[in-house]
């Protein structure tokens, strides 16, 4: 009987501290769903679409972004696309993301939160720059979205900038 007891109390225990636990996507609900936008920056104008998507039964979460920057003078269009990997560490909390493009880049992320805010961050690496994706929400189902790069880790220059409507 007592052998009983404690296993419906651990059950019951154990149940309740599950069930009181937030989705491990909570900080990225703002954010999933499809987006188009446009922005500026060093390679010039940008128009682009990207979505973040829960896949994998939820346990990580994917973003695709396809953008294009127009002809102009002497420079042909360019096209950019990119797929993101987002993914938990062994506590369960999405920390990190793993990123790749068309061009043969290949980005490993740390993530960290804020108010309204996720950010991305590169590590340091010799000879290889530091990079920080940023995204804030804004009003009216907006997202600022800001890529920079950094030399040092600390003094980062935008490198582009651009708001983001939520399609869908």
């Amino acid at each position: 009987m007592t052998k009983t007891l404690m296993t419906l109390l651990l059950f019951s225990l154990v149940t309740t501290c599950f069930s009181q636990q937030k989705s491990t996507w909570d900080k990225w609900s703002w954010l999933t769903g499809m987006w188009t936008g446009s922005g500026i920056g060093q390679p010039g104008q940008i128009e682009g679409v990207f979505n973040f998507s829960p896949d994998l039964d939820q346990k990580i979460m994917v973003r695709k972004s396809h953008s294009e920057y127009p002809a102009s003078g002497n420079k042909a269009k360019v096209i950019h696309d990119d797929l993101m990997i987002i993914y938990p560490d062994y506590s369960g909390d999405p920390v990190k993301a793993i990123y790749f493009d068309n061009e043969g880049h290949t980005i490993n992320y740390t993530i960290t939160y804020a108010d309204k805010s996720i950010i991305l961050t590169s590590g340091k690496m010799p000879n290889t720059p530091v990079f920080r994706l940023t995204y804030i929400k804004l009003e009216h189902e907006m997202v600022n979205t800001k890529f920079e790069i950094s030399q040092d880790g600390e003094k980062f220059s935008t490198y582009i900038e651009g708001k983001s409507k939520r399609i869908n």
